[in-house]
């Protein structure tokens, strides 16, 4: 019993040192959702102050889009938006934004001032329904297939490296299927 009770402190180190280690090869970044490949919650949003249509999952429907979670409070989505605008602007894809959590007027002046990507915007003030898309944070965006489904969530700032590497080719991709 005296020899266990010598090596335990050893056996609870490398027990430690191993389990640190596995995490320490995860992507932070990498934060996995329910919603892949699952239906996109159903949901209608009311218009954000100063525009005439809200948001439901019914425009979605029928095409290859990009659903962005986004605020006026929020400082990387300033970083984020001169590339939501410049994919708009290619017209590779539809850009669909949820103002999260933002006061009246706020995220409409918001818009103003930065420019609109968006083809439709929803007001969540509530955040209800960022609790059931898992939002963790502003910016995540979502690529959402023809078929309604969500088929990618990434979470950050879409960067040109982003958008060449991982979302453009996964939106053409869907586009074929």
């Amino acid at each position: 019993m005296s020899r266990f009770l010598v090596f335990a402190p050893l056996a609870l180190f490398l027990a430690l040192a191993g389990y640190f280690a596995v995490g320490l090869r995860e992507d932070p970044t990498d934060i996995p959702s329910q919603l892949i490949d699952a239906p996109l919650p159903e949901f209608d949003l009311p218009p954000i102050q100063g525009f005439d249509e809200g948001l439901s999952s019914a425009d979605l429907a029928g095409e290859v889009v990009l659903l962005n979670y986004f605020g006026s409070w929020c400082p990387p989505c300033l970083v984020e938006h001169p590339m939501l605008m410049q994919i708009a602007r290619s017209g590779e894809v539809p850009i669909y934004g949820i103002d999260w959590r933002d006061p009246p007027g706020a995220g409409t002046a918001w818009l103003q001032r930065h420019g609109n990507p968006y083809t439709r915007i929803g007001d969540d003030a509530s955040g209800r329904l960022a609790i059931e898309f898992g939002i963790t944070g502003a910016p995540e965006t979502f690529v959402i297939d023809r078929q309604g489904r969500v088929r990618y969530r990434h979470v950050g700032v879409i960067t040109q490296d982003v958008w060449r590497e991982t979302l453009r080719p996964m939106i053409e991709a869907l586009r074929e299927e």
